[in-house]
């Protein structure tokens, strides 16, 4: 048995959150993950807005006085993964300009080929029903399309539960009224990240 097969996958969830909900799905993920075995880092991307911005928005500016996270994403959590978990809340369609940044700064991980043959999914939050759930996920996936990874969805195969939160690109909350995620949308991010650590123990075995 080689050392890759004896060891737990790695999922690394990367993701921004403006107020909580984004971060209360990709907690949830990396617990679905957890529960197939999985090591897990949960790291959020550094907050850039400006501080007049956030300062007229309660509930933003409680959460980034008051956030749990005390690491940053990082690069070298990028190479530590196999199997790797974006999320976003919505913005016009595509994935803010947090996640964005750090993104774009992974250029020389996929230039030496260190990002390419993980498997990746990606998981967002909206205000509204139609505010672009399922374009936010896609503008996130076109990133690991260009690493090499391989996408994977959430389907609606793997939990019948699958069918009730409607969408098979990943899991995704609408947050009408600022509303925290509710039970079905959490459990959709937990079986998103019980997927994609079993389909990453696969890939190092």
């Amino acid at each position: 048995m080689t050392d890759a097969a004896a060891r737990a996958p790695h999922i690394a969830v990367v993701f921004y959150s403006a107020t909580g909900n984004v971060a209360a799905l990709a907690e949830a993920l990396a617990e679905g993950a957890r529960t197939a075995g999985a090591e897990t880092r949960v790291r959020p991307v550094a907050e850039r807005a400006p501080a007049e911005a956030i300062e007229n928005n309660r509930r933003w500016k409680a959460w980034v006085e008051d956030n749990p996270y005390d690491t940053l994403a990082s690069l070298d959590d990028l190479e530590w993964a196999d199997g790797l978990a974006l999320g976003s809340p919505t913005r016009f369609g595509n994935s803010a300009e947090q996640l964005k940044a750090f993104l774009d700064t992974t250029g020389g991980l996929w230039a030496q080929g260190k990002l390419a043959d993980k498997v990746g999914t990606a998981f967002t939050s909206a205000s509204t029903g139609h505010g672009g759930l399922e374009a936010t996920i896609l503008s996130m996936n076109n990133v690991l399309y260009h690493w090499g990874a391989l996408v994977m969805p959430l389907g609606y195969a793997a939990d019948p539960s699958l069918m009730s939160s409607g969408n098979p690109y990943g899991a995704s909350w609408v947050s009408r009224k600022s509303a925290a995620p509710d039970e079905d949308a959490l459990q959709a991010a937990r079986v998103q990240g019980t997927r994609l650590a079993q389909i990453a123990a696969k890939l190092i075995a």
